[in-house]
């Protein structure tokens, strides 16, 4: 079969396989602080089990866009955040990263993506035979490109023949773990119209900001006839590995249309949410009392050991915007690059190297996330430190000073000592 031409072999997308290098070293007794996967480390909330056992009869086939009760309680999660949805609006799907990559599949033209981004958006739409433009985004936050240069961008490409025509934003970001003002949501959206771009604003990450006072605005809010809005399970409720995940489509003819090419889409490559997850999903999305008590207690861990995290890489030197939502950072040691070029660290694949071989830190490079190579910018997963076990993981949800925790306040001085250590 040497004849046959292979496409799309870029290799596992590099936060799994970081994850698998990780799990790998420790196996090999390797002590390792892992900060390089963005999964929230946290026990299954027990009424999600209760109700994935109460669906586990469920063997057969269901609709392609997932079953009534479920869409609707999706559309009651998206209207409770004035984004007003009937049930015909939403589609499920075994996780997000699916509906983003149909998305790519399903729409013509190239895409906008902010610069750095999320690993996934960039090879999704270069699977999908699309052109990747990528802007800079704004200083004082991720997720969205900076409104004058992705105006600059539009045009350039266009004169260069290309079509940009997607737009991604990620509300809040990963990797930053801040999230874009109203006003720069406004700005962006109006952009959009001048250019007729689709917008898919992506989400997931929207229960977990640290001052539940602060407020997200959807730009399907704003630009609701081109806005497609994806979430899901994973980040919020920590069932990364249930594969739970929705979209919301525009409320009018071409959103419905658009609708029907990702569920056309879907019922040639996953068919349909496993019908277990589809009883997890009208649970979960209903937000009853008790699930919104644990998504605050979870928001508030979140938020606490990012702010510590936070502190210790700006204590080694480095410069990072504050997080407000999720559970990242991202730190760039730019300010230190004379220090650590004598260590060998030039770019962002050697800090990252330099981390995990000599300081037994595991990030991600900013170059996984489009950014400059040559940057000294990584991500900075601070979920992973919640414990190894359901019981230091319970035990950090509940507390009231999870830094002080015997375990957490350990990994904290690990990370303390070899940032410390990279810069001296």
């Amino acid at each position: 079969m040497t004849g046959l031409r292979l496409t799309g072999s870029r290799g596992i997308s590099p936060n799994l396989a970081l994850d698998e290098l990780v799990r790998e070293r420790r196996r090999n007794g390797e002590s390792v602080v892992h900060l390089g996967f963005g999964e929230s480390r946290l026990p299954v909330f027990p009424p999600l089990v209760e109700r994935l056992t109460a669906g586990s009869g469920r063997n057969g086939y269901g609709p392609v866009r997932g079953d009534l009760a479920a869409r609707t309680a999706v559309a009651g999660y998206f209207t409770r955040r004035r984004m007003a949805t009937e049930p015909d609006q939403v589609v499920l799907a075994p996780g997000s990263k699916p509906l983003l990559a149909a998305l790519q599949m399903c729409v013509h033209g190239d895409t906008l993506l902010p610069r750095p981004c999320w690993n996934t958006y960039p090879p999704q739409a270069l699977l999908a035979g699309k052109s990747v433009l990528q802007v800079p985004i704004p200083a004082g936050c991720g997720g969205v490109p900076e409104p004058t240069a992705l105006a600059r961008t539009i045009r350039s490409a266009r004169a260069d023949g290309r079509d940009p025509r997607i737009l991604v934003l990620a509300l809040p970001d990963n990797p930053t773990g801040t999230l874009a003002p109203p006003e720069l949501v406004r700005e962006l959206c109006e952009l959009a119209r001048q250019e007729d771009l689709l917008i898919v604003s992506d989400e997931i990450y929207r229960d977990l900001l640290h001052d539940p006072a602060r407020l997200v605005l959807s730009p399907a809010e704003v630009a609701p006839e081109r806005t497609v809005v994806t979430t899901g399970l994973s980040k919020n409720l920590a069932l990364g590995g249930w594969r739970i995940g929705a979209a919301r489509f525009p409320s009018d003819a071409w959103g419905a249309r658009l609708r029907d090419t990702v569920a056309s889409f879907a019922s040639e490559v996953w068919s349909t949410l496993a019908g277990p997850m589809q009883e997890v999903a009208a649970y979960a999305f209903a937000e009853p009392p008790e699930l919104r008590a644990y998504l605050d207690r979870a928001a508030r861990l979140h938020g606490a050991l990012a702010r510590e995290v936070h502190r210790v890489v700006t204590d080694a030197g480095a410069e990072c915007r504050p997080p407000t939502a999720g559970f990242y950072v991202y730190p760039d040691f730019g300010p230190r690059r004379e220090t650590l070029s004598r260590q060998g660290v030039t770019d962002s694949a050697s800090l990252q190297q330099r981390l995990l071989d000599a300081h037994g830190i595991a990030v991600l490079g900013g170059h996984h996330h489009g950014d400059d190579p040559g940057a000294l910018r990584f991500r900075a997963a601070t979920s992973m430190l919640y414990g190894d076990t359901a019981e230091e993981q319970l035990a950090a949800l509940h507390s009231a000073d999870p830094l002080a925790l015997p375990h957490t306040a350990q990994l904290l001085t690990a990370l303390r000592k070899g940032f410390t250590e990279l810069c001296d």
